[in-house]
């Protein structure tokens, strides 16, 4: 095993267990939850998951020379915000999904209305977190818990995740405007627009239905666009969201944003890139979707090679803007090559 291999196990061994730790006990809401309401939060967000973005922000809080314990508030939160985007990602009117960790999504198990406020009440238990156990648990600054609550509101919300699902379902093979396609049924096309732009693509359009892959400079900058929004924002939030609480000089915050940045990016280009070659055991849910559904993704525009390629910059590119933290920034350096290398 590499030395970046074994300090990831060794971190995800050690941050994850206290992450999970600490998630089981944001659930304890009292009487007035009801308990079905609860089940339903339970069993999406104790249900496994790599932890990703609370490792980052644990990792990014102890490279900004600080105790990672003060995170762990604000990492539970991200948790919580990426639970809640994952069962809405799920429904019939988004993915339509039905399998998700090697178990039954939450609408097939709990129902579409539960599984909806499930995802709300994960969402709105985020910021009460933040709001309510950051500063205390790290002896900060009010203002700190005050940025990091505006933080991670940007990266979920219209500009940020929200924003990137919402361009992501209008440029999937190129839907009209309020058109829902049927699971299972064939995309209907609008030849030579993407709706998020209005723009045409001149004959160069991308080919969703599975043909070798066509593109331009515009289909790219679309898909960029997307994915900047509706994955990398996010795990850029859990990045500076950890340096805040770190107390983070100027440039160490700045070295840590650019990194998130690009973890960001490599992540989602991974992702594409196991939607087509992954397994559907070790990844927990159904693949080959993304191109059955003619969505954008990185494979269908550029083919593997390439996108393998693009996701090696990005990784390299995170390693570069973490250098001049030297040892500090071991863990995070580790979780980039986590990145490119993960099979689920």
């Amino acid at each position: 095993m590499s030395d970046s291999a074994a300090l990831v196990d060794e971190t995800w061994k050690v941050l994850r267990a206290r992450v999970d730790e600490r998630l089981a006990r944001c659930l304890d809401a009292g009487p007035d939850c009801p308990p079905r309401l609860r089940e339903a939060m339970a069993y999406s967000l104790l249900g496994g998951g790599k932890r990703l973005r609370p490792v980052l922000a644990l990792s990014a809080c102890e490279a900004a020379c600080g105790e990672f314990e003060r995170a762990l508030p604000a990492a539970c939160a991200l948790e919580l915000v990426h639970t809640y985007s994952l069962i809405h990602d799920d429904l019939p009117a988004m993915d339509d999904d039905d399998l998700r960790r090697g178990r039954p999504t939450n609408h097939v198990q709990f129902g579409e209305a539960l599984a909806i406020l499930a995802g709300d009440a994960l969402l709105t238990l985020a910021f009460e977190i933040i709001a309510r156990d950051v500063q205390p648990a790290g002896n900060l600054p009010p203002e700190v818990a005050v940025a990091c609550c505006a933080d991670l509101a940007a990266g979920a919300g219209m500009c940020g995740m929200v924003g990137g699902q919402a361009a992501d379902i209008e440029a999937e093979a190129h839907e009209p405007r309020g058109g829902h396609r049927p699971k299972g049924g064939p995309p209907r096309f609008e030849p030579g627009i993407v709706p998020e732009q209005g723009v045409s693509l001149d004959g160069a359009r991308v080919d969703h239905r599975g043909d070798k892959p066509r593109g331009s400079s515009t289909d790219l900058d679309v898909l960029q666009s997307i994915h900047r929004r509706k994955t990398g924002r996010l795990i850029q939030s859990a990045v500076t969201i950890g340096a805040r609480i770190g107390g983070a000089a100027p440039e160490t915050f700045q070295a840590l944003e650019n990194y998130g940045r690009s973890v960001g990016l490599a992540f989602q280009i991974a992702d594409d890139l196991l939607d087509v070659t992954g397994c559907a055991d070790r990844m927990g849910k159904a693949v080959g979707k993304d191109s059955a559904q003619g969505k954008l993704t990185y494979p269908a525009l550029l083919g593997e090679e390439e996108s393998r390629r693009r996701c090696r910059e990005a990784v390299e590119a995170a390693g570069r803007a973490i250098a001049p933290l030297g040892e500090r920034g071991r863990r995070l350096e580790a979780l980039a090559q986590f990145v490119l290398r993960r099979d689920h």
